[in-house]
């Protein structure tokens, strides 16, 4: 196996590989309970809760690097991903049509499936981090700056793929068959099939960097839990840390409500206050239109950040990301039929997203600076997983409980949370950080 493999052949696949189990685990999975009849609320709280691998990968990382190579942990997490889809395929359960109809599927039938998601879900957070440690080893830095914008584009082809290609296929099966389960069972198997071929095909495309054999000489698991406790003890002990860390849970704290009930939303009839989208227009509208409005949205974020820096993006940026939710309140209120204006809707609020999530980002790199920045940087990424994952759990509760209307209005409130947590950090920054 050559060691010297043209990344041309391996990094494209690999961070479309890394990217795809995300997506179907965490975006996929909320619309087929939904379209099974799964309750609002249990969809949500389920659903979120597989955010937990993303959120605790922290704890596991450094033992990645000592276990094995970062080669073998990348293919030993795509051969169990693929057999996670593949088991998903072959046992997802099949309710009748009337009670997908009635909303009544019990979650109880979904424990194997919820049960395979969470593998999926450790074995990708794993795969994550293996991958990009690789990376760095199989490239040289000239190279590793190269190919940063690829990775990213073939990231988001992934995220193009799982939340609009295969939801798109499995809303024209859903029509044609008229059998929901089935439908999906068809969309994790063709996941099944392609994650098989790309491990297939990384077992022969990926080098064999010697970088990637060596280990520190001496390391213990006891050496690392030690050092482990050194960077956790570090991290508690910075400047601003508390405030820093409701910045980090409470900034996205509207959109994490929004995005958990977004496609739900435009999925459910409406008689229940949805639009009553079919299941391939919403993989359409919010798979690729909200993705290409959340990339030029992100992209122009960056551009703006470079030249205004931090402290002066945090204002427009925390605004771009809050007021666009009222299109949803606007959607709920009309239930308008025009698809050019639901799409609309849903890029005005992506396109924000990714301009507003830009100064949270910074701001997450900012907090890492100094001693153990790398490790402090992933402890900021666990939070920012949390800060997705605790307000999903109970999204779906609140929406049953309010209707969509009034979940939209709340959905608003919340933005005078990021209002407030922007104003607290906002006098901590160092004024020229992130200008060019």
């Amino acid at each position: 196996m050559k060691s010297n493999m043209n990344p041309w052949w391996w990094i494209p696949t690999l961070y479309f590989a890394e990217g795809l189990p995300y997506f179907i685990v965490n975006n996929i999975s909320v619309i087929m309970f939904n379209n099974m009849g799964m309750s609002k609320g249990e969809m949500a709280l389920y659903t979120s809760m597989l955010y937990l691998p993303w959120v605790i990968k922290p704890l596991w990382s450094p033992f990645v690097d000592i276990i094995k190579t970062k080669r073998w942990w990348i293919l030993a997490m795509q051969v169990i991903m693929s057999a996670a889809f593949a088991l998903l395929a072959f046992s997802l359960p099949h309710p009748s049509a009337d009670v997908i109809a009635a909303g009544g599927t019990s979650v109880s039938l979904f424990k194997l499936t919820l049960v395979l998601f969470w593998i999926t879900a450790f074995a990708s957070a794993t795969h994550d981090i293996a991958a990009d440690g690789f990376y760095m080893l199989a490239l040289k830095p000239k190279e590793q700056s190269v190919f940063v914008g690829i990775r990213s584009t073939f990231y988001r082809l992934a995220s193009i793929f799982g939340q609009g290609v295969l939801v798109v296929i499995a809303g024209i099966l859903e029509r044609k068959t008229e059998d929901i389960p089935q439908a999906w069972s068809i969309t994790l198997l063709i996941s099944a099939v392609i994650f098989s071929a790309a491990t297939l095909w990384h077992t022969f495309s990926l080098p064999k960097p010697e970088s990637d054999a060596l280990r520190e000489k001496g390391q213990t698991v006891k050496d690392i839990i030690v050092e482990f406790g050194r960077t956790f003890a570090t991290f508690f002990c910075k400047r601003y840390i508390w405030i820093s860390i409701l910045f980090m849970l409470l900034y996205r704290l509207p959109e994490a409500f929004l995005v958990k009930m977004m496609n739900p939303f435009l999925l459910d009839p409406v008689s229940e206050g949805g639009l009553g989208l079919a299941t391939e227009t919403v993989g359409w509208i919010y798979g690729t239109i909200g993705v290409a409005a959340l990339t030029v949205g992100g992209i122009l974020g960056g551009i703006a950040a470079s030249r205004w820096g931090l402290k002066k993006s945090l204002w427009p940026m925390a605004t771009a990301l809050t007021l666009p939710c009222l299109s949803f309140v606007f959607l709920a209120a009309f239930q308008p039929q025009s698809l050019w204006l639901t799409s609309a809707c849903v890029a005005l609020d992506q396109f924000g997203y990714g301009f507003g999530f830009t100064a949270y980002m910074l701001y997450l790199i900012y907090f890492s600076e100094g001693e153990f920045k790398t490790a402090h940087y992933s402890l900021c990424t666990a939070f920012m997983a949390l800060s997705m994952m605790l307000p999903g759990m109970v999204a779906g509760y609140i929406q049953e409980s309010l209707g969509y209307t009034d979940f939209f209005i709340f959905v608003m409130v919340c933005c005078l949370v990021t209002v407030c947590v922007t104003m607290m950090v906002k006098t901590k920054v160092d004024p020229e950080y992130g200008r060019k």
